[in-house]
């Protein structure tokens, strides 16, 4: 579907109070192969979430997220008593803990890369296509932060609905709650 069209389709589906005020934008140069183009999503024409710089620290591979001194990673004894059990051998403590943060890390990488890729222009369109596809409950319950945000915005989501979220939205990433604090201010 070319973007013209979608992007109606999008705004269609906006809730009456935002109409106007939130606006899709993703452009591409077709005679300049080396430059991305433009995508973001904008709030009463500010930028809001850049598709192409997003606030997330891009990583490039798992290695940089193990040396990361930033990224702490609590381990309980049920992460221990899995790998003791996988082993099955005579390993020291101390190397149980190591594989077990390791495990931990590994899936917390595949986590963030996902989520990197989720947010980059190229995967903008397939999102916007899947949410159109999709129910919208699907969408308020997914891991995806461009699915979220697209649910959020729309006009299905009701004031009880959106007032029945505001746990669920203290574990979801700072844009998603951002255009949750948005959408609470139009109700």
């Amino acid at each position: 579907m070319a973007w013209s069209k979608l992007k109606q389709q999008l705004e269609s589906f906006l809730c009456p109070a935002l109409h106007g005020r939130v606006e899709y934008l993703s452009t591409s140069y077709r005679y300049v192969p080396d430059k991305a183009g433009l995508c973001y999503i904008a709030v009463d024409k500010k930028k809001v979430l850049n598709m192409n710089n997003t606030s997330i620290r891009w990583y490039q591979t798992e290695q940089e997220i193990r040396n990361d001194s930033d990224i702490q990673v609590p381990i309980d004894k049920g992460d221990i008593e899995a790998v003791r059990k996988d082993t099955t051998g005579s390993v020291p403590e101390e190397r149980l803990i190591v594989i077990a943060r390791n495990r931990i890390i590994k899936e917390y990488a595949k986590e963030l890369m996902s989520a990197q890729s989720a947010l980059s222009k190229s995967n903008f369109i397939d999102v916007c296509n899947r949410f159109l596809s999709t129910s919208i409950e699907e969408s308020l319950d997914s891991n995806e932060i461009l699915l979220n945000i697209l649910a959020l915005v729309d006009r299905r989501v009701g004031k009880k609905r959106i007032l029945n979220m505001t746990e669920k939205m203290k574990f979801k990433h700072p844009i998603v709650q951002y255009f949750f604090e948005l959408r609470m201010s139009t109700l």
